[in-house]
């Protein structure tokens, strides 16, 4: 991957990936197409410093709605920063509508201390003085390359060191791949993965779930303010829920994600599409102030 430096091994899943979307690619263009069209209000969108492919969710799902390119700035409708760099500085831009321009660092010890500030628990552990098993993972975003380590253990420079939590049941790891639109959740992709491979890329399966149905009403609402916090308007969270204390682990923030997920059914795929569509089109037409929740 050029922008980030990440490589992917070619295998038979990559492989299989890969022809996904070859499939999913034409629908994507046959479904803009009409949704442009149908359009009754033409909406162009900005992205600075970069434009992302169709296969960013971002993209992806502004084909969906209809919405195009601007040409120029002075042209759109709205502004998104789009850079998938783990910290960034966002361009000057002078569009009224601007998105994600303040979330401009995504890095895990960042995300896990407004994690612990919004949540009122802890992400983060002391590798030295701790005992067990702990997570070690990097601080750049998207690579993939957390590890399972027994504490006691010195900190390695451009590490940091979480809470294993255990989500394993049935067999599987339980990923809670959740699209913020707005700040707001609007899908989870509930991954399933096998057990020992909970740092994975690939999931054996994925199902399509709202997000009533998996956070109570208080943990949408601290969902809403740690993005808020984060200055994240639009993005994926990775959350995780420990079996044993019942509680939500926010453990990634992925603001230039890709997507849908590819394990997805073709109707949950849709599906899918069709609300985040909805939701994007509602936040670059709707109020530009949405506060921080209570």
């Amino acid at each position: 991957m050029r922008k980030t430096g990440v490589r992917l091994s070619i295998d038979r899943r990559l492989v299989a990936e890969v022809f996904s979307w070859l499939i999913y690619l034409p629908l994507l263009g046959a479904v803009a197409l009409v949704a442009r069209v149908r359009r009754r209000r033409p909406l162009a969108i900005w992205y600075a410093p970069d434009r992302p492919r169709p296969w960013y969710l971002m993209r992806g799902v502004a084909l969906w709605a209809g919405l195009s390119v601007a040409p120029t700035e002075a042209l759109a409708s709205a502004a998104f920063y789009f850079d998938d760099v783990t910290r960034g500085a966002p361009p000057a831009v002078q569009a009224s509508r601007r998105f994600n321009f303040a979330c401009t660092d995504v890095s895990k010890s960042y995300v896990a201390q407004v994690f612990a500030e919004v949540f009122g628990y802890p992400l983060t552990v002391d590798p030295t003085t701790s005992a067990g098993p702990i997570v070690e993972k990097s601080e750049t975003n998207g690579v993939h390359d957390g590890a399972v380590v027994l504490a006691p253990v010195t900190p390695a420079p451009g590490r940091v060191y979480q809470r294993l939590v255990d989500t394993e049941a049935d067999g599987f790891n339980h990923d809670l791949r959740t699209p913020c639109v707005g700040g707001a959740p609007v899908v989870v992709w509930h991954k399933y993965k096998p057990a020992g491979e909970s740092f994975a890329i690939h999931s054996r399966r994925t199902r399509l779930r709202d997000p009533a149905e998996v956070y109570s009403a208080e943990e949408l609402a601290l969902i809403r303010r740690f993005n808020a916090r984060m200055g994240l308007d639009w993005g994926g969270l990775d959350i995780l829920r420990d079996r044993h204390d019942g509680r939500i682990y926010v453990v990634d923030v992925n603001k230039t994600d890709l997507g849908p997920v590819i394990s997805l059914s073709w109707g949950d795929k849709i599906r899918s599409m069709n609300r985040l569509a909805a939701a994007l089109d509602a936040m670059i037409t709707g109020p530009t102030d949405r506060g921080e929740p209570n």
